[in-house]
């Protein structure tokens, strides 16, 4: 039985096609990988929204002091021994209430004194207007007597004053501080007695930029926060805004004035500001939805198909979580809000939970990523 070789060319061609079949066969498994979601694979789930104007209010925020409508230290003006206070640390008084009385015993027998000189001065004036009457003496010596009289009432209205400097009294309603001074101590002019203030109704000094000072007017609404009652909005009005601007920080200060009937706000509070302005209709959307990639800015639009695309957008306005497009999209438009982290242009969408467009595989991704590119 005869046996034949095989032919080393027909070995050859055969290797070459089954060699050309795989790569065929891998180059098709891997376009198949790569294809990106929006052409046949699973949809990513993201959250959207459609975009629809709506009233807004612009706000300037600022950092203001609490200070008291009216605020003294009550001091002494000459010095003496406290006699006696009339007051404890806390206490509401009236207007005119006496706070201190100061010890005025030689002040009050030089008052005796002087009362008992313009007593015999007046005297002397009335018995020599009856003697020029008769012509007994010159009416120059009536003028003597006139000045001198006058002189000794002059005399009396001065040891009043000093003994009236004596008693301390408060120039006006409020709230007094902690006591400074006790019975028996010797105080001085310039002494701190206590601290007066008047915390009926408040004023909040915050600065604006000059930039926004065509946006800021007297009657204005405001609204403020403090740390110590976090979960309150103390409501309030512009009263004035300085004549000036500062030319170190470029801002100008605005003065607010808020109602204070529960006295919570103290002088020297720090309140965060937010002055309102008026309400005007805008494009607002949720700020997540807003992407930044160097200085491109911009949102996914979607289309049609559920696919998405790169809309650019101009931004205005930032706050609550929320941002302005002043410029880019329309009303009615259909945007990607939440899920934006994995999405490329052309990929298909799916309305979903976050949790679940936030645990899409990172490799499905990134291929259909690749393709996108």
């Amino acid at each position: 039985m005869l046996q034949h070789s095989p032919n080393p060319r027909s070995l050859s061609w055969r290797a070459s096609t089954l060699v050309l079949a795989l790569a065929l066969t891998a180059c098709g498994g891997a376009a198949q990988e790569s294809r990106p979601r929006g052409e046949g694979g699973a949809a990513v789930p993201v959250t959207t929204t459609t975009v629809a104007p709506r009233q807004w209010n612009d706000t300037v925020a600022a950092l203001g002091t609490v200070n008291a409508r009216e605020s003294i230290t009550v001091t002494a003006k000459v010095s003496e021994i406290v006699q006696r206070v009339h007051f404890d640390s806390g206490d509401e008084v009236a207007a005119g209430a006496v706070l201190v009385t100061l010890s005025g015993n030689q002040q009050q027998a030089s008052l005796r004194a002087a009362e008992a000189a313009a007593n015999e001065a007046e005297q002397q004036y009335r018995r020599g207007v009856e003697l020029v009457d008769q012509q007994l003496i010159a009416r120059a010596s009536v003028d003597t007597l006139r000045a001198t009289r006058d002189a000794a009432r002059a005399n009396v209205a001065e040891t009043r004053a000093d003994i009236g400097d004596r008693t301390i009294r408060a120039p006006f309603a409020g709230v007094l501080g902690i006591r400074q001074v006790s019975t028996g101590a010797l105080v001085t002019p310039g002494t701190p007695i206590a601290t007066l203030d008047d915390i009926g109704a408040v004023y909040v000094d915050f600065p604006v930029p000059e930039t926004r000072l065509s946006v800021v007017a007297p009657g204005q609404r405001v609204f403020g926060r403090s740390a110590a009652y976090p979960a309150v909005d103390f409501e309030g009005v512009v009263q004035t805004v300085d004549a000036r601007v500062d030319p170190d920080t470029r801002a100008v200060t605005v003065r607010a004035t808020f109602g204070n009937p529960d006295r919570q706000l103290r002088p020297g509070m720090l309140m965060q500001v937010r002055l309102e302005q008026r309400s005007r209709e805008a494009l607002m959307i949720p700020e997540i939805a807003v992407i930044q990639v160097g200085r491109d800015t911009f949102v996914y639009r979607v289309r049609e198909d559920e696919t998405v695309e790169q809309a650019p957008v101009v931004i205005g306005v930032r706050d609550s979580g929320l941002a302005e497009i002043v410029e880019g999209l329309e009303p009615g438009t259909r945007i990607v809000v939440d899920g934006t982290g994995k999405l490329r242009p052309g990929m298909r969408i799916a309305e979903g939970s976050v949790q679940e467009a936030k645990s899409q595989p990172a490799d499905d991704v990134g291929a259909a990523g690749g393709a996108a590119q």
